[in-house]
């Protein structure tokens, strides 16, 4: 969405009708940053208090690039971003995907791709490596490997003259937009099989979801299979069962889009030896309008699932 303008508006899903399956009136939603988590209760910044029985820590981390999150989330921060991508000649970006969408969408623009390993998805058989490499080579996008990029504190800037990316080997890359895309690592400890975190102050604390190091893929799916096996756990906990479920990691996989109208399902090897199963798919370059369609059906979609009948998108 940072690469394709006309989308700003449908970024950030809300709460309003968010779907679930408890039962009316069950639930509630609070906006706010948790400072403190007791084993009762969780403090947030505002000084309210909410008291728990049972408390999951799902916190995500998606890769919102870093220019969005030290700065005002909104639609004018993606309007900036989006303008300057498309004023700029020389576009770098650092650790991200977004790169095959931004050179798709501008193929006559400079785009570099800065990742700080030689291998790319380097959680994956080294397979996946090579798609994503021929793919960056076959649509133009220049890739540096194995750098680490020294970040301004407050992200890159996103207005003003062009500037330079500096690598920890001290070379310069000249961007007139540089987006960081890195992804965040685990804040946990590894919790139990049960999900539950490994300390006995805390026995009704799960903890699911790219925040925990579970030994499961950064993805929805090992997502959902550790929410269900932690709600589980709880129900089994406050009706008195000594039953509880563990959490096996399934065998990592990757539904990965390498452009606008590219991607690959990609699996890793069943048993040592063996070779990655995975399918790559074509849909066609288009032209503007039909990427504009792609992302609107894209974008309903994920409201429809997240939030069906809201409309209130510019909340």
């Amino acid at each position: 969405m940072s690469a394709v303008p006309g989308f700003e508006h449908k970024a950030f899903v809300p709460f309003t009708n968010a779907y679930h399956e408890a039962p009316p009136h069950s639930t509630s939603v609070v906006q706010g940053i948790a400072t403190t988590i007791l084993p009762d209760k969780v403090i947030l910044a505002s000084g309210e208090e909410i008291p728990y029985e049972y408390l999951i820590m799902a916190t995500g981390t998606g890769k919102l690039p870093l220019e969005l999150t030290t700065k005002v989330q909104s639609v004018h921060s993606f309007n900036q971003l989006q303008d300057r991508m498309k004023q700029a000649k020389d576009i770098v970006i650092v650790g991200g995907e977004l790169a095959f969408d931004a050179k798709e969408f501008y193929p006559s623009k400079s785009v570099t791709l800065i990742h700080s390993r030689d291998q790319l998805l380097n959680r994956f058989h080294h397979k996946l490596d090579s798609i994503v490499k021929e793919r960056a080579a076959t649509v133009g996008i220049n890739l540096i490997l194995g750098q680490r990029v020294k970040v301004p504190p407050n992200g890159f800037p996103i207005s003003g003259p062009s500037y330079n990316v500096e690598l920890a080997d001290g070379r310069l890359v000249p961007a007139d937009v540089a987006v960081s895309c890195v992804g965040a690592v685990p804040l946990s400890a590894p919790p139990l099989p049960t999900l539950q975190i490994a300390d006995p102050a805390f026995p009704n604390v799960f903890s699911i979801g790219d925040v925990a190091a579970t030994g499961g893929n950064k993805a929805a799916a090992p997502g959902y299979a550790q929410a269900a096996i932690a709600t589980r756990n709880i129900v089994n906990m406050i009706e008195g069962r000594s039953e509880r479920l563990e959490y096996v990691p399934a065998v990592p996989g990757i539904h990965l889009a390498i452009g606008l109208h590219s991607y690959v399902t990609f699996y890793d090897p069943m048993a040592p030896g063996e070779e990655p199963t995975f399918q790559f798919v074509e849909l066609g370059d288009g032209d503007s309008e039909e990427v504009r369609q792609w992302y609107e059906c894209r974008c309903h979609l994920i409201w429809e699932r997240r939030a069906p009948g809201v409309t209130d998108y510019y909340l």
